[in-house]
C-alpha cells in the first residue's frame, strides 16, 4: 500500500494548459447542481450561521417585516452557495490541486425571500505564476452572472483559484516551513476569554440609520472577531454553503466515476474528495497547508459580515474585492479591521469605500479586502 510519501500528483503540463485556454470566453454548460437554488427562509439562516451572522434582517422574519424591504432578505455572500464555479468548481488539469484565492463582488439589487436565483458563467482568464507556496500555478479566473426569476441580474462576480502542484507545495514550497515546523499552539482560559470580548461587543447596525454625512474618511470600523478555528466551524460553513465534492454513498461514487482525477485515496485506499484538506489534517499537509483550513468563499464572506454590520438595515452594499493571503488552520484566531478610505456621490448614490484587512493571532496577514457601500443621505 502506499504511503504519503510514495504519492505523487499530476502536475501542470503545457499540453494541459492548451486545452484550458482554448475554453476561455466559452459559455460553461451543465455543472454540478448548486446547493441552494432558492433563497428561502432557512437556505438564508443557514448560511448566515454558517459564517456566524446572526443579523436579524436575514434570520428574523418579524424583525424584517419592519424593514424597508417588508421582509427578510439574503445577505449578500449568500450568492456563493448558489454557484459552484463561483465558489472554485474549476474544469481542466485534472488531478492539480486549486486553491479558492478572491473574488471581486458586485451587487446590482437584494436577494429577496423565495427568489430563485440562475447564472451564467464562463472562464475568464489563465494567468501563470511563480509562487512561493507551490512554484509554477495558474491563477483560473471565472466570471459568473446572477439572475432572479424575472430575469434581473442581482449581482456578478469574478472569482478565481490557483491551480497548485501538490508535490511541490508539499516538499519545497516554503510559505508555511516554519508553521508546519513549531508546535501547535494552545491558548489559555484567560486568552480564550479576552478574544471572546470582542464576540460580545460585536454591534449590528441593524435599525438605526448610519448616515453618509455623519461618516469620516480615516475612521476606523469596529474589529470583527472570527474564531478560533476549528474543524466544527468549517464544517459548519460547509452546512450552508454545501461544499463542492461533499457527497455520500453513490452520489460520491458517481462523482469520482466522473471525475476520477477527484477521487484521492484515503489512509484506508478508499478513493476520497481533496476538499477534506478542510477537516483532515493529515491530507492537508500532504498537499503543503499548515494543517486543516477554512474555506476561501467562508473568509470573503467574514469581510462582507464585517461591512453589514457596519451599515445598518438602510444601507446596500454594492462591491467588494477579498484576496486571500494565506490559509487560517485549526487553532487559528483572526481579526478583521476596516477604515474608510473615501465618500463619494456617483449618480446620486451616496457611496463609502472601506478598505479592510485580517490578521491571526501572530500578526500575519491573512487576507485584504475592501468594499463599496451606499448610505442613506440626510438630503
Amino acid at each position: 500500500m502506499s504511503t504519503t510519501t510514495e504519492r505523487t500528483f499530476p502536475k501542470i503540463t503545457d499540453e494541459g494548459m492548451e486545452d484550458l485556454r482554448k475554453r476561455i470566453g466559452l459559455k460553461i454548460g451543465a455543472t454540478a447542481e448548486p446547493w441552494c437554488y432558492e433563497a428561502t427562509r432557512d437556505n438564508i439562516r443557514h448560511y448566515a450561521h454558517g459564517i456566524g451572522d446572526d443579523n436579524p434582517l436575514w434570520c428574523d422574519p418579524d424583525y424584517a417585516a419592519k424593514t424597508q424591504y417588508g421582509g427578510i432578505i439574503a445577505l449578500p455572500s449568500f450568492l456563493f452557495s448558489t454557484s459552484r464555479i463561483v465558489s472554485g468548481y474549476v474544469g481542466g488539469l485534472p488531478g492539480v490541486h486549486a486553491m479558492w484565492s478572491g473574488a471581486d463582488w458586485q451587487w446590482h439589487k437584494p436577494v429577496k425571500r423565495n427568489d430563485t436565483i440562475s447564472t451564467e458563467a464562463y472562464l475568464k482568464d489563465l494567468v501563470e505564476h511563480q509562487t512561493r507556496f507551490a512554484g509554477r500555478a495558474v491563477q483560473q479566473i471565472y466570471h459568473v452572472d446572477f439572475f432572479n426569476q424575472d430575469g434581473d441580474k442581482v449581482a456578478e462576480a469574478d472569482s478565481w483559484c490557483f491551480r497548485t502542484e501538490r508535490d511541490h507545495a508539499r516538499e519545497q514550497g516554503s510559505k508555511y516551513k516554519e508553521v508546519r515546523e513549531r508546535a501547535p499552539r494552545r491558548y489559555s482560559p484567560e486568552e480564550i476569554q479576552e478574544a471572546y470580548k470582542l464576540y460580545a461587543q460585536e454591534e449590528v447596525r441593524g435599525s438605526t440609520p448610519r448616515y453618509w454625512e455623519d461618516v469620516k474618511e480615516g475612521e476606523a470600523l469596529p474589529v470583527m472577531f472570527k474564531g478560533p478555528m476549528t474543524v466544527t466551524g468549517f464544517i459548519a460553513y460547509a452546512q450552508g454553503w454545501g461544499g463542492l465534492y461533499i457527497r455520500a454513498n453513490k452520489l460520491a461514487w458517481r462523482l469520482i466515476d466522473a471525475h476520477p482525477g477527484v477521487g484521492i485515496t484515503n489512509r484506508l485506499g478508499i478513493p476520497d474528495v481533496p476538499e477534506r484538506v478542510h477537516w483532515e489534517e493529515d491530507f492537508a499537509l500532504e498537499v503543503g497547508a499548515p494543517g486543516a483550513y477554512d474555506y476561501g468563499p467562508e473568509r470573503t464572506s467574514w469581510m462582507t459580515h464585517h461591512l453589514t454590520n457596519w451599515m445598518g438595515d438602510a444601507g446596500f452594499l454594492c462591491r467588494s474585492h477579498c484576496k486571500i493571503r494565506r490559509h487560517n488552520p485549526e487553532g487559528d484566531m483572526l481579526f478583521i479591521k476596516g477604515m474608510v478610505k473615501r465618500k463619494f456621490v456617483e449618480d446620486g448614490r451616496h457611496l463609502v469605500e472601506i478598505s479592510q484587512e485580517a490578521h491571526n493571532q501572530d500578526d500575519e496577514l491573512s487576507v485584504v479586502a475592501s468594499g463599496v457601500v451606499e448610505l442613506p443621505s440626510r438630503g
